[in-house]
């Protein structure tokens, strides 16, 4: 899928301040850091992959043979980035660029077909006042309002995704999960949001976790994407993560996502740093792409840009896509409207300028 906006600019490229401060692991501030978040040279090979989820013993194994993690390091990296800054038209393409990478999600209780309908115009159509405002990459519903979605984004780009396995807590049986998920994706859904048992994960089963990510992945073939939550505050540990991360790509992934949107820590800067660098080692010892996405947490176009920056500097271009980046949100759209809109209008405008989700 290609991007649906331009190349980067070269100020995003630079995270615009100084010369000092190029992309790429060799930066001032990724050659701090570089030892202390990087994969070892002697990082599993692609034939060594194919062996380890053999057992529960060769895949309890690998994962607890992978580096640990440098807390200091990599929320020091994740801070240093963090301070960039962009401008103009950098700035413009940036916001663009954030409103088609939003999933635009609804995932209440009180969710109705007119809640459904009227987000799914909005992601088509996000700025009715200009046409060339991007649309989003998706919007994310429950299994039973998909077919609403479908109907409301139908001839557009906007993808719908669902999420299932019982979210949010993925406490159920195997096959209720997977029914789950066949009947999110008889109904249209494009992707699908799973969430792993952390339970299980958190008890070092992770052969079990392993087994049920690939029978979800099975089930969606090649009709939707699979993107696998971890819900990275109840993880515990920075270690986890990255094991999380490793399971999840290695049982099929499309994308590795961070949270449910629904406990008190979600995305946050370090957990998405780690999870970049997850996915950049996985393809450079697999050939392999897997998307990120951060959910939860993140509000304002100042956020993002900043995860923008984290994207840029820690995966690379080839990452700057909704192909393989998204952000799950409800709120962060309207900001980036308004932002959108001052840079066009030289005003400020507020939320009464925007709708209401």
């Amino acid at each position: 899928m290609p991007p649906i906006l331009p190349d980067v600019p070269p100020a995003l490229m630079r995270g615009a301040r100084s010369e000092d401060e190029r992309p790429g692991l060799y930066s001032r501030y990724a050659r701090r850091y570089a030892r202390l978040v990087t994969m070892p040279t002697n990082a599993p090979t692609a034939a060594t992959l194919a062996d380890v989820t053999a057992s529960d013993s060769t895949l309890r194994r690998f994962l607890h043979g992978l580096p640990g993690v440098d807390a200091v390091g990599l929320e020091g990296r994740a801070a240093s980035l963090g301070t960039r800054s962009i401008k103009t038209t950098a700035k413009a393409y940036a916001i663009d660029l954030a409103i088609s990478m939003v999933d635009l999600t609804t995932l209440e209780g009180a969710d109705t077909p007119g809640k459904v309908r009227a987000l799914g115009a909005k992601a088509v159509r996000p700025d009715p006042t200009d046409r060339t405002t991007p649309p989003t990459a998706a919007v994310c519903v429950y299994p039973d309002m998909v077919a609403v979605a479908k109907e409301a984004v139908a001839g557009s780009v906007v993808k719908v995704a669902s999420v299932a396995t019982a979210f949010p807590a993925g406490r159920a049986a195997l096959a209720v999960k997977l029914a789950d998920v066949r009947d999110a994706i008889a109904a249209g859904a494009d992707e699908i949001d799973m969430v792993i048992d952390r339970g299980a994960f958190l008890a070092g089963k992770y052969l079990k976790v392993y087994d049920e990510i690939v029978a979800v992945r099975e089930a969606c073939g090649t009709a939707a994407r699979l993107k696998v939550i971890f819900e990275t505050g109840e993880l515990s540990t920075y270690d986890n993560i990255r094991r999380a991360s490793w399971l999840g790509m290695l049982a099929g992934a499309d994308f590795i996502k961070t949270s449910t949107g629904k406990v008190a820590v979600n995305a946050t800067p370090a957990n998405t740093l780690l999870m970049l660098e997850a996915v950049r080692d996985f393809r450079a010892q697999t050939g392999v792409q897997v998307g990120v996405k951060p959910a939860g947490g993140i509000r304002t176009t100042k956020d993002a840009i900043k995860f923008l920056v984290l994207v840029n500097e820690t995966a690379g271009a080839d990452w700057l896509d909704n192909h393989w980046f998204r952000f799950g949100a409800s709120s962060l759209l309207n900001d980036l409207l308004m932002q959108r809109q001052k840079l066009a209008t030289g005003r400020y405008s507020g939320p009464d300028y925007v709708t209401v989700d």
